[in-house]
């Protein structure tokens, strides 16, 4: 009988193993034996909590899922002022947080975003992330652009985002956050930039 409270502790630990599983050999290669010793755990303690490979993928992509939702999230309830500008940009930085551009999240990320090509519960996910970055960022541009230029604005902002770190996480270097940062920061006062030409 497990002891009373080892659930967290346990998937937490196996998660943690999994990032690193990917981080070391790569997703195809990341298999539960190799993820099993990572944790110290036998192979049987990942099936009775995640089924098997892919329910541990789709657990640790929630987990990246919600680091990358709080790091949004404690950025945004941190600020001083209430500008659609000041919550863009705390999304922007968010989004290229430690917890989103370490090697072993970008790698496990890359993985997830393939296999979410060939597997509904994994496409689902990706999905609800798409939609929670363009909703969140079109809710901001709504408050200073018209609807239409608003969602383009949105689009664009998601998109550039995603390229960014796609870059990044393809160069083969350290991921250059105050660069990516930059970039964003000045599609941004590009978008916000209109509303002062219209005026």
């Amino acid at each position: 009988m497990p002891k009373v409270g080892m659930q967290p502790i346990r998937r937490s630990q196996l998660i943690a193993a999994t990032l690193e599983a990917v981080d070391q050999v790569g997703m195809a290669d990341a298999s539960i034996a190799y993820i099993a010793r990572l944790a110290g755990v036998s192979n049987g303690i990942i099936s009775h909590y995640f089924k098997d490979k892919n329910g541990l993928l789709e657990a640790t992509m929630r987990h990246l899922m919600q680091a990358l939702h709080d790091a949004v999230s404690e950025r945004r309830q941190a600020l001083d002022e209430d500008s659609s500008r000041a919550h863009l940009r705390a999304m922007i930085d968010g989004n290229f947080d430690d917890s989103q551009v370490s090697g072993p999240a970008m790698k496990t990320w890359l993985a997830f975003w393939a296999a979410s090509m060939h597997q509904p519960s994994l496409r689902r996910l990706q999905r609800i992330n798409d939609r929670r970055l363009y909703s969140n960022l079109c809710g901001q541009f709504l408050r200073v652009l018209p609807t239409a230029e608003a969602r383009d604005a949105a689009r664009g902002m998601a998109a550039l985002i995603d390229g960014l770190w796609l870059r990044g996480a393809l160069s083969g270097e350290a991921f250059d956050t105050d660069q990516a940062r930059q970039i964003a920061y000045d599609y941004l006062d590009l978008q916000l930039g209109k509303t002062a030409a219209r005026g």
